[in-house]
């Protein structure tokens, strides 16, 4: 893990007032190769691409930090050097690399190895292949503000499947009325989609002994104990996973702000 440039450990002036639940460190993804956006990410890393002017990675970084998240350990692997020349010059949050070049670890083994910065702490995950054309700061605060540590091992953050840009699937999870998820039949479409963002536990990763492995059966251990939770998130959520789904989202941010 290495931080890419020396900053102070105090808050910013302009930073928002804290919510107590709100994690200092966010965990940011962003080796992924990018596959289904070939031949563009050939190039360009796919947190470097632009919807609307704007680079994914900043779109996700710029929330967090005005959440008042203090620290994002971005992992690399995809063109690396591009992203960690693009980070350079970002002064909130704190970004610390964690390097994957070597070997690309998946989610679950990209948490791993960035274990040891969690302190024992809940944190939060954040895919950068999606993002909220609005209120998204205001998405992570509710978030943490409905964090349970006694019920809860993750918290993630929803949004409506059929009120969405760019899900070319059929959703991902139900709520039940306490706020739990479940998973959703297979012969219908889910009501919501897990929109890559999230809180959770540190301790769910104890004694793996795998380096390169997937989140997602953690997560899904974690509903069948009752302790997966979610929070139906506002606005217009987008999902940039394909070259197509660029055109898509710029054409309903700019549906939005007419």
């Amino acid at each position: 893990m290495k931080q890419i440039f020396p900053t102070s450990s105090a808050p910013p002036s302009d930073a928002p007032e804290r919510i107590s639940n709100l994690p200092d460190t966010a965990m940011v993804f962003a080796a992924g190769l990018g596959s289904r956006m070939r031949p563009l990410t050939d190039a360009t890393p796919k947190p470097l691409v632009s919807v609307a002017g704007r680079t994914l990675i900043d779109r996700n970084l710029d929330a967090l930090a005005e959440a008042g998240v203090e620290t994002a350990v971005v992992n690399v692997h995809h063109l690396a050097d591009q992203i960690e020349a693009h980070l350079t010059d970002r002064k909130r949050p704190h970004i610390f690399i964690s390097d994957e070049r070597a070997r690309l670890l998946d989610q679950g083994g990209g948490i791993k190895k960035a274990l040891p910065f969690f302190h024992d702490a809940p944190f939060l995950i954040c895919n950068t292949d999606a993002f909220w054309a609005s209120h998204a700061f205001r998405n992570l605060l509710s978030l943490a503000a409905a964090w349970n540590d006694e019920l809860m091992d993750a918290n993630l953050l929803l949004a409506p499947t059929d009120a969405s840009v760019g899900v070319d699937w059929s959703g991902d999870f139900d709520l039940d009325a306490s706020g739990r998820i479940v998973k959703h039949a297979e012969a219908r479409r889910a009501a919501y989609v897990y929109t890559g963002v999230g809180i959770i536990k540190p301790q769910l990763f104890g004694g793996v002994k795998e380096d390169v492995f997937r989140l997602a059966p953690f997560l899904f251990a974690a509903a069948a104990k009752g302790r997966l939770f979610g929070v139906v998130s506002q606005g217009l959520w987008c999902h940039v996973g394909t070259v197509a789904a660029i055109k898509q989202a710029e054409t309903a941010i700019a549906a939005g702000e007419r």
